[in-house]
């Protein structure tokens, strides 16, 4: 587990986690995953790695975020990263980009790469906060609207260093 701060944890994903992990996917993208999607993932893919953000407050644990990428060889590609709408801009998205670069990053990844809508100006402020570059674009790339994707790479993959605050266990 990655400890972002003193109030959220990040964790791998499980089974049990697929109906707050719906919700948030819902309320995120106009074109969110299925149930069966995320049971395929975790159940069946073995390139897939999935992890979760959780808020503890009093005595009272809430998933937040989620994080979802494939690792093939040495490469790992980002599929999904949201953070539910009440709980963005607190530090969650960060944490759970550094938990999963992190992880890569210790299977031996030495690049990474993902698609992100041309529009999004929050998650092209993520991406590049971490050195991810443009380098390509993906015309027509989202079904619903037709809109265009940035291509976007960090390499190498190891010049990330986890400073979301804490210890891997």
């Amino acid at each position: 587990m990655i400890e972002a701060k003193s109030e959220y944890t990040v964790r791998v994903m499980t089974l049990d986690d697929i109906p707050e992990v719906m919700k948030i996917d819902r309320l995120s993208f106009p074109l969110p995953w299925s149930e069966r999607s995320y049971r395929y993932e975790l159940e069946h893919n073995s390139a897939a790695q999935l992890m979760v953000a959780d808020y503890h407050h009093l005595d009272r644990i809430q998933l937040v975020g989620y994080i979802g990428f494939w690792f093939v060889v040495d490469e790992m590609h980002i599929s999904t990263l949201a953070v539910h709408p009440d709980f963005q801009r607190r530090g969650i998205g960060e944490a759970l980009l550094e938990g999963a670069l992190h992880l890569a990053n210790g299977l031996g990844g030495v690049i990474a790469t993902l698609e992100v809508r041309t529009s999004n100006q929050a998650a092209l402020g993520l991406y590049n906060k971490f050195g991810f570059e443009v380098v390509g674009r993906r015309k027509n790339y989202y079904q619903n609207n037709r809109e265009d994707a940035w291509i976007m790479k960090l390499d190498p993959l190891g010049r990330v260093r986890v400073t979301a605050g804490g210890s891997v266990r």
